[in-house]
């Protein structure tokens, strides 16, 4: 192992690595998927709506749609800014928005319906 020290932005890190000779194998761990970032179906209100979450905390920037509109799958239906990136919250599938549960300025947490769509 070698210790390194990393300064950024004026706060100090320090680090340690493993050197490893060539042709030396290393094991790896192989990650779960984390439950909460993984997808495996699209969360409904019962019947054919669809719920559309925030994937992380965040503040709403713009709302891209209004109640009634349709919409196609993969299209903008808001901007949801988190730690100074601006996300897309696209919609699901083809559809029309059936309500809008935030507003423009809004801080949502991970999870937290966003709209609903038909």
């Amino acid at each position: 192992m070698k210790k390194y020290r990393i300064k950024h932005n004026d706060k100090v890190y320090e680090l340690e690595v493993e050197v490893i000779e060539e042709g030396q194998e290393v094991p790896v761990a192989k990650a779960k998927p984390d439950s909460a970032t993984h997808v495996t179906s699209i969360p409904t209100c019962g019947g054919d709506d669809v719920e559309v979450t925030a994937p992380m905390q965040g503040t709403i920037l713009d709302l891209k749609v209004s109640d009634g509109h349709q919409v196609k799958a993969g299209d903008t239906l808001m901007i949801l800014e988190a730690m100074k990136l601006e996300n897309d919250i696209v919609a699901p599938k083809d559809g029309i928005v059936k309500s809008i549960h935030v507003s423009k300025g809004s801080n949502v947490a991970t999870g937290e319906c966003l709209l609903v769509m038909v």
